[in-house]
């Protein structure tokens, strides 16, 4: 999958997609959105100034990919602290997590929903052939948010922790399960690193 992110004139950034991509991109993004989970907001019976004061969860998520997208704010998951540094660093990665998961859910939430959005919008418009997608400079940022965080779930689901195992991945053999995911991630990253490169002054 050749498609490259370019910048346009003024800002922003266009890609050429075909149709097979845009579903390949839109599906993920929708499991995305459903690992996420819904928003306080979607709730009808939400009272708009409760939500803003509630808290998050303390404990992280049990699911790897959550954990991936949601880590703990204090101690380094390399390092192996003493009990009491390790029940401080505890301590305070869940009062970190309590005050700030549910604003960072939902920034991940409307950046995936802005790539739907867009995705659909192009959809409508161009047929069955693919069509080329121009983002503004805000839509930009939020592909590249959304775009970060599938290529987070895919490496967690595919036990990729370095770069050593991303080298591994160019030598997989065609008969290997993990395959299709295994060229997900390597088309995702590449439509990252050209869409980083458009934003740069």
């Amino acid at each position: 999958m050749p498609g490259h992110f370019e910048p346009l004139p003024g800002g922003g950034a266009a890609v050429a997609l075909d149709d097979v991509e845009i579903s390949i991109i839109r599906s993920l993004t929708v499991q995305l959105l459903e690992l996420i989970g819904p928003g306080p907001a979607e709730d009808a019976s939400a009272d708009p100034l409760a939500e803003l004061f509630a808290e998050g969860p303390s404990e992280p998520p049990a699911d790897p990919v959550l954990r991936r997208l949601f880590p703990d704010a204090y101690g380094d998951p390399e390092a192996t602290p003493g009990p009491k540094e390790a029940e401080e660093q505890q301590a305070h990665s869940a009062e970190f997590r309590r005050y700030t998961e549910n604003d960072l859910r939902a920034g991940k939430r409307e950046n995936a929903l802005a790539v739907i959005r867009t995705l659909d919008a192009l959809t409508s418009a161009a047929g069955d052939s693919g069509a080329v997608l121009k983002l503004s400079p805000a839509e930009s940022r939020q592909w590249l948010s959304a775009l970060n965080d599938l290529r987070l779930a895919i490496g967690s689901r595919l036990e990729i922790t370095d770069e050593d195992d991303t080298d591994l991945l160019y030598r997989l053999p065609d008969e290997d399960p993990r395959k299709p995911m295994v060229m997900a991630y390597l088309w995702l990253g590449g439509l990252q690193e050209t869409l980083v490169s458009t934003l740069m002054p």
